[in-house]
């Protein structure tokens, strides 16, 4: 049977050629997904692990309290480490010519193989008045090597690593650029002018004395990680989730970002297996076509001695021949595409983090997962063939309907499946648990699939109606509809599975799109905030420049890239519990512009106060005027005490409480800004407003850059969706292709009996288009449907999730289905048409 089985391969190649296509693709499409979480994962590590990206481990403070200097040296005398660096950032003012800008000051790292910036020219500091200046920063302020600044001591005191505040009295810091380096690209960075320095400098403008943020460490060569993480924790006298790997780390952050779950790495891994499921579904169904048409053939060898054993080892060995070589240039194919992507994203300035991994996961599952489905794909119908007598296979077999055993069953199974999985995947979306909804989604797929033969051909015969007024070919195209129900539903179910993934996909993109933003909403509700104290002077010098006019703040709204702007006004001072804090307003108007999310807009008589605030009612005072109000929480700890406007006169100018606090000013900016655009933005905003940039907090920037980070793995992942298209479209090729075939004799007999060349190619390119149309449709539904409860499963824990349905996107979609479904029959058209009518009926 070796021998059939080659002579099989040589003889039907071009059926072969079909299926070893459909197989790739699909190889390629798992492959990738797994390739894009773990690129994901290396991306993220490149921007929000970058501190700690080159580590063997990671030790991280216990607590609110930092690392002591006892804690760094324990680490550095242990047996287990090749090399160790403690790394720490304040985050003072410097001076930089006529303006002060806000900074982060880091530790350079003495261990090259530990710091996470690159060198770009000139040398790293050595002493404690030399500092190097990240690239952004000294393009903007032109700076360069030679150029000096100026730090002012960090003012803000934070207690030690044993829990005592220290005594050390700062001193401003005159230091030479002896370095131009890589600009971080952590967010929680990129608002800032970025520098490094020696650690005595460090220390010399802070108070807190010789703590540590973060100690990355180099492992001696054959350490292993488990042990060390442990042995070292406990050295250490801190909890074991304290030493991490660096991958471990990065999750750890991604988690603070997702409201304490990792559900970017869960939604990765759950794309992962609705890729394996249409791999699985586009496999079986086309080779099931494939072997479906041999089913004679089959026969007639048994006919000739062959026994059941051989039939099934000699589909089983053409199966394996083909899944494996289709599996490995999968594999090649997927390396490929991504190598592609990420080159092409790193060419863009704001995905330069992107990193390409190549995890043996993605290797060995294309090549196993690849060949076990299409040796079990070709194996069922391979045995079902088998199962039924030589001479009875020879004969036309009926297909699957309500009328039959076989019919029932399948309608009964897809029924329950459809029922079953639909309340699990509701439950599953009520609840935000992906593990149930995944599999319950899969489960109503699958049992949608096994219903089709009973629903689908009815659906098509309902639309071939529209193509009655085609005359004769369009008749016959809606009858063979019914006629050949199996035929029918094979060729509709390949574009089927390709429309619900692509529609899936593009719903729960926009749909996670909108919650990402909600969540950087509540998490940064304001975009820039302008702040400065009466009498404190900003950039012009002048004693009361801290006092930021009418007049300067409409010139604020003329600034390019600037969307709204409002000056809140002080109204009095609220009395919660044990806190009393300065109350702002601003109108209604101005809150619905402002503020995004819509938890943190006041409303009547009702305050927002910053999350965690116990105090559910307060009490505030105006002058000689004391109203009782109620207390909301903000979506964040940042927030400052806000009221309406509408609702709370402001206090008049003489009020001397307008010299007690700062005056504050919101910005809101325009969408799509890059960060050298929001950068340059909030220059120009402290300039206008006669403030210090420091003055000038700019959260837009770190919202910007973890956007960034989001549309990413958005923007990978739904790349992908082009290799859906492609898988879908092949599948309709096929069963397309091979339902000519199939239908050789049948042709010839409708030529003969008269059918022009002209009408048989319209009557297959009409059917076409009926089986495209109905198949697009059905998966546009159910692709909307997985698409919101995919979103709201795996992001509803953090998130507030509201359906985004993409219609422009969708109709287009439908129609690029349809017209597929056209373009994939003119070659099998084109090749019936060709053939003779004598020579066709003497085929077999």
């Amino acid at each position: 049977m070796l021998k059939v089985s080659l002579s099989q391969l040589k003889a039907h190649s071009r059926r072969f050629i079909a299926i070893t296509l459909a197989v790739l693709l699909a190889v390629t499409f798992l492959s990738s997904t797994l390739m894009v979480n773990a690129s994901s994962t290396a991306s993220l590590k490149a921007s929000l692990g970058e501190a700690y990206a080159a580590a063997d481990l990671v030790v991280s403070p216990s607590g609110q309290l930092p690392l002591a200097q006892s804690a760094v040296d324990t680490v550095a005398a242990s047996p287990l480490v090749a090399a160790s660096f403690a790394s720490h950032t304040i985050y003072p003012q410097v001076r930089v010519g006529n303006s002060t800008l806000g900074a982060a000051l880091s530790t350079a790292s003495p261990v090259a193989s530990l710091e996470p910036l690159t060198l770009i020219s000139g040398t790293w500091p050595t002493t404690d008045s030399q500092v190097s200046v990240d690239q952004t920063t000294a393009d903007r302020n032109k700076l360069s090597v030679g150029s000096s600044v100026t730090f002012l001591p960090s003012v803000t005191p934070i207690g030690n690593a044993e829990g005592i505040s220290t005594t050390v009295s700062p001193k401003a810091l005159t230091a030479t650029i002896t370095a131009i380096t890589s600009t971080s690209r952590d967010p929680q960075r990129s608002a800032f002018a970025q520098f490094e320095g020696t650690n005595a400098a460090l220390m010399g403008l802070s108070t807190t004395g010789s703590v540590y943020d973060l100690l990355t460490l180099k492992l001696k060569p054959g350490t292993n990680v488990s042990e060390a993480k442990s042995t070292l924790a406990q050295a250490l006298n801190q909890p074991a989730n304290t030493v991490q790997t660096a991958a471990e780390k990065t999750t750890a952050q991604v988690a603070v970002l997702t409201g304490g779950q990792d559900q970017l790495t869960i939604v990765l891994l759950a794309f992962a297996g609705v890729a394996l499921l249409v791999a699985s579904l586009v496999v079986a169904n086309t080779f099931s076509v494939l072997v479906a048409q041999r089913t004679r053939e089959l026969a007639l060898l048994r006919c000739v001695g062959a026994s059941r054993r051989q039939i099934r080892s000699s589909v089983m060995i053409e199966a394996l021949v083909v899944g494996l070589v289709a599996s490995a240039l999968g594999v090649i194919t997927a390396i490929a595409l991504m190598s592609a992507v990420v080159a092409l994203l790193r060419n863009n300035p704001d995905f330069a983090f992107a990193t390409l991994s190549v995890p043996p996961s993605a290797i060995i599952a294309g090549l196993l997962v690849g060949t076990l489905l299409t040796v079990l794909a070709a194996l069922v119908p391979a045995r079902a063939a088998t199962k039924v007598a030589p001479l009875a296979a020879l004969r036309p077999s009926d297909d699957a309907t309500v009328h039959t055993t076989a019919g029932r069953v399948r309608l009964g199974v897809g029924v329950a499946l459809i029922l079953l999985g639909g309340i699990g995947l509701i439950i599953g979306g009520l609840n935000s648990s992906l593990l149930l909804a995944l599999p319950a989604g899969a489960a109503s797929f699958v049992g949608v699939l096994l219903a089709a033969s009973l629903f689908v051909p009815r659906l098509v015969a309902f639309a071939g109606k529209l193509a009655r007024p085609a005359g004769v070919p369009g008749k016959m195209a809606a009858a063979n509809a019914v006629r050949n129900p199996r035929r029918t539903t094979a060729t509709a179910s390949a574009l089927l599975i390709g429309v619900t993934l692509v529609t899936m996909m593009m719903t729960g993109a926009a749909t996670a799109r909108s919650a990402f933003d909600t969540s950087l909403d509540g998490h940064y509700p304001v975009d820039i905030v302008a702040e400065s104290y009466p009498g404190a002077g900003g950039n012009s010098g002048s004693a009361d420049s801290g006092i930021m006019t009418a007049q300067d703040v409409d010139k604020v709204r003329s600034i390019a890239g600037v969307k709204a702007v409002a000056a809140l006004k002080l109204v009095g001072t609220l009395t919660a519990g044990e806190e009393l804090m300065p109350v702002y307003g601003m109108t209604d108007a101005d809150a619905k512009t402002l503020l995004a999310n819509a938890d943190n807009r006041p409303k009547g008589t009702t305050v927002i106060m910053p999350k965690g605030t116990k105090a559910v009612s307060g009490s505030l005072q105006a002058g000689t005027q004391s109203t009782d109000v109620t207390i909301a929480q903000a979506t964040t700890d940042t927030f400052g005490a806000l009221a309406s406007l509408d609702s709370f006169a402001p206090l008049k100018e003489t009020d001397p409480q307008l010299l007690e606090h700062p005056s504050i000013v919101w910005i809101s900016a325009q969408p799509g800004l890059n960060t050298a655009e929001l950068m340059t933005m909030r220059t120009a905003i402290a300039g206008t407003l006669h403030l210090n940039e420091y003055q000038v907090s700019g959260a837009v920037l770190e919202k910007a850059t973890f956007s960034q980070l989001i549309d990413l793995l958005l923007l990978v992942v739904t790349g992908l969706l082009a290799v859906a298209v492609f898988i879908a479209l092949i599948g309709v090729a096929n069963t397309l292709s091979l339902s000519v075939l199939e239908r050789t004799r049948e042709n010839s007999l409708l030529r003969a009996l008269g059918l022009t060349r002209g009408q048989l190619r319209g009557m297959l390119a009409l059917e076409a288009v009926l089986i495209a149309g109905v198949a697009s449709l059905l998966g546009a539904a159910l692709g909307v449907v997985y698409g919101w409860a995919g979103a709201q499963a795996a992001l509803g824990q953090f998130a507030h999730v509201t359906a985004v349905v993409p219609w422009g996107q969708i109709l287009l979609v439908v129609g690029v289905a349809a017209v597929a479904g056209l373009l994939a029959s003119v070659i099998p058209a084109r090749r019936a048409a060709r053939l003779s009518p004598v020579e066709g009926l003497a085929m077999d």
